[in-house]
């Protein structure tokens, strides 16, 4: 079975005890998000590492040419019901990140943005990529899952270390220098169970 055969379920909706909020994840539609994608996209914490602060017809053609790619997929995430976040969940051995390491077959990986100012440096983003986490592991063949932060993002570095990835090497990438960063099983397993607990 190809691992792009394989395909999580979106929508997907989890209550979070310990953060108190409902967090859920959907598709991403052309129609319903085009115009807020294209608005986070001018956000001056975005650009420096999306650097897609172009038109809104240049972003149109771009976003339809993502959502047709079937090795990801396109995510809005939601805090009790407010959309507040961009995701890109993909395969590794169908991405270019794939010529960077020896993956294994049902290797993911992840991108991820928030988009409004005022949901950021409020912590929201760790229940968020740990839920992430939590439904991308539901594949039980996935043993692991990449993450490829610009070198300079040290926030979101931070974020993924957090959340139990470890740095592995920096990758000269088309649009950045990235840093390869790689969350276990078992170490995604530890923090999910220390966020449970309210030992995080």
């Amino acid at each position: 079975m190809k691992c792009n055969t394989i395909q999580l379920s979106y929508p997907f909706e989890r209550y979070d005890a310990s953060f108190q909020k409902t967090i859920s994840f959907r598709r991403v539609s052309m129609e319903r998000d085009i115009h807020r994608l294209h608005s986070w996209m001018q956000e001056s914490h975005v650009v420096p590492f999306w650097n897609l602060n172009i038109s809104l017809p240049d972003y149109t053609a771009h976003l339809r040419k993502f959502l047709q790619d079937d090795h990801q997929t396109l995510l809005i995430g939601e805090i009790d019901g407010t959309p507040m976040s961009y995701w890109e969940s993909y395969w590794v051995k169908d991405d270019i990140i794939g010529g960077y390491y020896e993956w294994d077959e049902y290797d993911q990986g992840i991108h991820l943005l928030i988009g409004p100012k005022e949901f950021l440096g409020k912590g929201f983003i760790y229940p968020l990529l740990l839920t992430m986490l939590y439904k991308k592991f539901q594949i039980s063949e996935t043993n692991h899952i990449v993450a490829e932060p610009d070198v300079r993002n040290e926030k979101m570095i931070h974020v993924f270390q957090k959340c139990g990835f470890q740095p592995v090497k920096e990758v000269d990438l088309p649009d950045k220098t990235g840093l390869l960063m790689i969350c276990e099983r078992k170490g995604f397993e530890r923090r999910w169970a220390d966020w449970q607990e309210n030992k995080f």
